[in-house]
């Protein structure tokens, strides 16, 4: 990276147990690695702040390296990174609802977690005051003969997040969507400022509910990071059997939810229940459904017992005998075909910009999973594929679903057969330094990303990205052109989290 000045070894960051590179950078720094952004060298994993202080993640694919480049001692404003590079946008919107840092340059001034109900001072910083008074939110416009808008939510029809989607139509034709969202913004982050590794983790793993183990897990190796903590080796294996069975449930849950949005409730029923039979061989094996609270940093707190052990294995062999023909029934319905083929396209040059990740990127052609690109334990001596397709639309991002089951039973059961024995749970020594930490871990949806900073056994910062920020932007790309009865099919088949993006 250029033009940046080191910092000190000690507060450099640590993840996956090697050291990934900090640095502090002047103006002109922060502005040449924006540009390598810009220009497709690099790929933006991340970008946070704090009261006088942002950082930006990033990762070079060609060779595997991630960076952390922070500009420091800032007096109330620093240069836009969405200004050269648009996936930077919603980031610095909310960074700076967050803050009250401004972004120089921004190209979109509104705010976006902010909705104007918030308290009168930045809640994660103190120096500026809100205005007292709230001010409508100003929706793109869109000119153009015959068109319409549809408003759809915040709230919805079914049991789900809120979220506001403004459509623009010609007919039935969506010529424009626009997202609004920040609805269920929980103030994750600053809840962590001060709270003991106990109850951050707490905290972490509430992010997203269906994604509780991957943030767990993302937050527990970056704390372990900064501290410099080995793990036992059956702790290693155990959080990864539970993170492919929580992959392994969602996806399940999704195949049949996509399909019940094209009307084809069969699927739906059967992929229930075999999402059902996964959550209850996880509550059995591990005490709870969804995994929660499991994974901690030191190692996890629930053991694998033989009769836990021989309930997945059981589980194995029922997904085995079913799943197969709940695939051919989908890829042999003839009208469930015609609504999911050519359905939203979203195309690898814009998923290769954004970064996406899981599912959506690999259906639009980007190859990247954490598990290969940034290989952490027991992934690195495991046996998978990365299934890859390039058309993009809502059948190839079902199918990835379909394969990534498959590679999940298989990875479920080489973690079954070589699950090693002895300890779960190393103690969190406090040494009383201030250490940094970041993980990078792959989730359903995609990677999370975990950076935190420790005082002793305290957070003084976390930051947690979710995939689905720079999935959420691809969703308004993904539905242009198409007609409105579809997106509920581009929006499941995209299945971005509200409450993991809204923090």
């Amino acid at each position: 990276m250029p033009a940046l000045i080191a910092i000190a070894p000690e507060s450099r960051l640590v993840g996956h147990h090697r050291p990934w590179p900090r640095a502090v950078a002047n103006a002109a720094g922060w502005i040449a690695v924006t540009e390598t952004l810009a220009d497709r060298q690099r790929t933006l994993l991340g970008l946070w702040g704090e009261a006088d202080a942002v950082h930006m993640a990033v990762f070079d694919e060609a060779d595997g390296t991630v960076g952390v480049i922070s500009l420091e001692g800032l007096e109330g404003n620093y240069p836009s990174v969405a200004r050269r590079h648009p996936p930077a946008l919603r980031l610095e919107r909310a960074l700076r609802d967050l803050t009250g840092l401004e972004p120089q340059g921004l190209p979109d001034s509104r705010p976006w977690l902010d909705h104007g109900r918030w308290t009168l001072r930045f809640p994660l910083g103190e120096k500026a005051i809100r205005p007292a008074e709230a001010v409508p939110y100003k929706f793109l416009p869109a000119e153009g003969e015959s068109l319409h808008r549809i408003p759809v939510g915040p709230v919805h029809a079914g049991i789900i997040e809120p979220g506001h989607f403004r459509f623009t139509a010609n007919g039935e034709t969506v010529v424009r969507l626009e997202e609004r969202l920040g609805y269920v913004h929980k103030g994750i982050e600053g809840l962590m400022t001060g709270a003991d590794l106990g109850r951050a983790l707490q905290l972490a793993g509430r992010t997203s509910g269906d994604s509780t183990v991957a943030y767990a897990y993302a937050f527990s190796r970056a704390a372990e990071a900064a501290l410099g903590l080995d793990i036992p080796p059956r702790a290693v294996w155990l959080r990864a059997l539970m993170a492919e069975l929580e992959r392994l449930a969602n996806h399940l849950g999704d195949i049949g939810a996509i399909c019940n949005d094209a009307a084809f409730s069969l699927m739906l029923a059967h992929c229930g229940a075999l999402r059902e039979r996964v959550l209850r061989a996880a509550d059995a094996a591990f005490g709870h459904r969804l995994m929660r609270d499991r994974i901690v940093p030191g190692g996890v707190v629930a053991d694998l017992d033989e009769a836990g052990a021989a309930g997945l294995r059981t589980l194995l062999a029922e997904i085995r005998r079913k799943f197969p023909a709940l695939v051919d029934l989908y890829d042999n319905t003839a009208s469930l075909q015609d609504r999911m083929v050519g359905t939203g396209i979203l195309v690898p040059d814009l998923a290769r910009l954004y970064g996406a990740g899981g599912y959506v990127g690999r259906a639009s052609g980007r190859a990247f999973d954490v598990r290969r690109a940034l290989p952490y334990p027991p992934y690195d001596v495991l046996r998978f594929d990365v299934p890859i397709l390039d058309q993009g639309d809502v059948n190839a991002r079902i199918w990835i679903r379909i394969r990534e089951v498959e590679q999940g039973l298989s990875l479920i059961e080489q973690i079954l057969d070589q699950l090693p024995p002895g300890p779960t749970r190393h103690d969190v020594a406090d040494n009383g330094e201030v250490r940094e930490g970041m993980a990078v871990v792959e989730g359903f949806r995609g990677d999370i990303l975990v950076w935190l900073r420790l005082a002793g056994n305290r957070v003084d910062r976390c930051h947690l990205r979710d995939p689905s920020w720079f999935q959420w932007p691809l969703l308004e790309a993904a539905i242009e052109g198409n007609i409105v009865a579809d997106f509920p099919l581009c929006n499941k088949s995209f299945n971005c989290s509200y409450s993991g993006h809204d923090l």
